[in-house]
């Protein structure tokens, strides 16, 4: 029986894999959201006959939430957050609170046996989006990097926000009574530890690289990071969402310096691999959830249940864009965000000064950021951690109903705003600035040059025995692509920020250079079908030509 029961996990996994993989084919070719579609499959088989996966919310919490978050924390910014931090806490932090507090204030006025605070509770799970599929369509059709930059960092920090203030609304409800100042301080303490402890965590990491040099210890250490700091935060009762975050920030920042080339190579492929397997699997955990839900709804009339839905969409819906309104039109000397002064120095530009600097959103980045509020699982995983009975013994007041109205949130933003978030993207003309990012990246490629051919200066002085024909050849390397860079240097100058200029000849190369790998690799193939080269001496052989392939862009570089 138990070998049965294995088989049958084994193939519902697989097909679960058959699912995601289906699915996100379909999603690259047609532009639309994986983590919608995926949620469409998956109210679809909900309905089929066969087993069904309930979502249980400590699983969610503890071994899907941490690696997403850290993951995400690596692929962001600490410096692009730093610099928009004021409208990222805005959203992240003052955003759900202001959600949270109007659901909450709704529901006691308007939702027969609901109370503040148990309204507070369902508007913390349905306040934080899940940028999931925003960035799915922010990555096809180019939304420029300071709207990226705000979508990812919200999607950050508002985890830590929303789960630590349903904590305080849930004690609240569960005991009978909210206290005002009493929540507050449970939520500086919960987010001020987070912090804490996120640092302490990646300063253990940091001190551990300089000793796990080995790619593979690397990669462990790295997969482990999200559930230490997340697990040493919840038992010293303190933010563990908040403490992923920070060290992900971190340690993602300190990468460059610390993580040998390889070790970034692998850990970047099994990230990737990771964040694929668990946003698909958990978007199709969420539409599955539909009976669960519904089946708990049959007890409620239709005149709680209206108000009810009424007060959580419409609020998710509204609040998110006249909040955004309403911070961008504040005072020039209210609205500050703070960035780095540029300061030249030696012919090349580098940041050394900081300064508070104003930088609004336009009218139609206000609107792309207010359509890019999709929830996803996190609020039901909130929603679902409600505990079934109060301190006293009675059941937790009106919680089916609470379920209820997350789950259509959910589905409403996921589905109405997720699928339709491209569609607006591209009706507003926004446009990452291509030719600007690509003159921001060739003048650093062209600096690096110039560090590396400074370097064999101090080579040649320092070490009077020196191979110069090595120095030599590596100069005339060095002299080349800084050629090529200042070329695409002056053709990006003249061209339209959203047209970037075409090299034919760079074209040609890289079809000559990718040409001459396959023949390479296909030589090496017909030595180890013929016996001559070991298949050992074939994989090292390889893996300098996957190298070499890998820095080959299939299009010129930009």
């Amino acid at each position: 029986m138990r070998l049965v029961s294995v088989e049958a996990l084994l193939l519902f996994f697989l097909s679960g894999l058959a699912v995601v993989l289906t699915v996100r084919w379909v999603a690259e070719r047609t532009g639309l959201p994986a983590a919608a579609l995926l949620t469409v499959v998956g109210i679809g088989y909900a309905f089929l006959p066969g087993p069904n996966v309930v979502l249980d919310p400590e699983v969610v919490l503890t071994f899907v939430l941490p690696p997403l978050l850290y993951s995400a924390a690596l692929d962001s910014s600490l410096t692009a957050i730093r610099r928009n931090l004021p409208t990222v806490v805005s959203l992240s932090v003052a955003l759900v609170l202001a959600t949270a507090l109007t659901i909450g204030i709704g529901f006691e006025w308007f939702v027969e046996g609901a109370t503040l605070a148990v309204g507070i509770a369902v508007g913390a799970a349905v306040a934080p989006p899940d940028p999931v599929a925003a960035l799915g369509v922010a990555r096809t059709v180019g939304l420029p990097v300071k709207l990226v930059t705000l979508i990812r960092g919200e999607g950050l920090l508002n985890d830590a926000t929303a789960l630590t203030l349903l904590s305080v609304a849930v004690a609240a409800a569960a005991g009978g009574g909210f206290s005002a100042p009493a929540a507050v301080g449970q939520f500086l303490l919960a987010a001020a530890g987070g912090l804490l402890v996120g640092g302490v965590a990646a300063y253990g990491v940091r001190l551990l690289r300089r000793v796990a040099r080995d790619p593979l210890t690397a990669n462990a250490l790295s997969l482990a990071t999200p559930f230490v700091a997340y697990l040493t935060a919840e038992n010293v009762h303190v933010s563990g969402v908040l403490a992923v975050v920070v060290t992900g920030l971190i340690v993602g920042h300190d990468a460059p310096r610390f993580a040998s080339g390889e070790s970034r190579l692998q850990t970047g492929a099994v990230w990737r691999l990771v964040d694929v397997l668990l946003e698909g699997f958990v978007f199709l955990l969420i539409g599955q959830q539909v009976p669960v839900i519904l089946n708990g709804l049959r007890d409620y009339p239709v005149s709680v249940v209206a108000p009810a839905l009424a007060i959580t969409v419409g609020v998710v819906l509204l609040l998110r864009p006249v909040w955004l309104v309403v911070t961008q039109s504040l005072p020039r000397s209210l609205h500050l965000q703070f960035g780095a002064e540029p300061v030249v120095a030696e012919g090349a530009t580098v940041s050394r000064r900081s300064r508070w600097i104003a930088d609004r959103l336009t009218g139609r980045e206000v609107v792309a950021l207010s359509w890019a509020g999709t929830r996803g699982v996190i609020s039901l995983a909130a929603i679902f951690t409600l505990p079934t009975s109060t301190d006293t013994g009675a059941p937790f007041p009106v919680r089916d109903l609470l379920v209820f109205c997350t789950l259509t949130a959910v589905l409403v933003t996921l589905l109405g705003q997720g699928l339709t978030f491209a569609f607006v993207v591209r009706a507003l003309g926004l446009r990452a600035g291509e030719t600007d990012q690509a003159r921001v990246r060739n003048e650093a490629r062209e600096a690096s040059v110039q560090a590396a051919l400074v370097r064999l200066d101090e080579l040649k002085n320092e070490e009077p025995d020196a191979d110069l024909a090595s120095i030599a050849a590596a100069r005339a390397r060095l002299r080349a692509r800084s050629v090529r860079y200042r070329d695409r240097l002056d053709a990006l100058r003249d061209a339209h920020p959203d047209d970037l200029p075409v090299s034919p000849e760079h074209e040609s190369a890289l079809r000559v250079r990718r040409a001459t790998i396959d023949a390479q690799r296909d030589e090496l193939l017909r030595w180890r079908d013929a016996g001559r080269l070991p298949d050992e001496g074939l994989r090292v052989l390889e893996r300098e030509l996957d190298h070499e392939e890998r820095v080959t862009p299939d299009r010129p570089a930009r």
